[in-house]
């Protein structure tokens, strides 16, 4: 029996020297993306909640615009709360339907990036609040 071990292990062993190495070489960079890849799936957990909506779903959800501006076809529609700036960008479709959310963007008071979801979160919070 100890004498089929290395017949058995061969296959196993000839197997594993076919695959690639999943690492990069040392000294050798990661390839960079020129942009930023979209998500497979742009309803990331909470931002269907503003994707797809349109202005007056918005001010439901979030209380009156504090910035509402338009070029254009575009509409945005800002939302500012202590914790987070959301801006929104409404496009019409092309059957000529009422404008909808399509992109959002977020970030700190600061400038800074902060997660959409989070933000979207927190200002939701902020039209519940009495």
């Amino acid at each position: 029996m100890i004498r089929r071990l290395p017949f058995l292990l061969a296959p196993a062993l000839m197997l594993a020297a076919c695959t690639t190495p999943t690492t990069q070489p040392a000294g050798k960079p990661a390839p960079v993306s020129e942009k930023p890849q979209k998500p497979a799936n742009m309803h990331e957990a909470g931002l269907d909640r503003v994707i797809g909506k349109t202005a007056a779903q918005l001010v439901a959800l979030f209380g009156p615009a504090d910035l509402d501006g338009r070029e254009g076809q575009a509409r945005k529609l800002q939302f500012v709360g202590p914790v987070c700036v959301l801006d929104t960008y409404l496009y019409p479709s092309k059957d000529g339907a009422e404008p909808v959310a399509t992109y959002i963007d977020a970030r700190l008071p600061s400038g800074d990036d902060i997660d959409r979801a989070s933000c979207i979160a927190a200002l939701s919070r902020r039209a519940a609040a009495p």
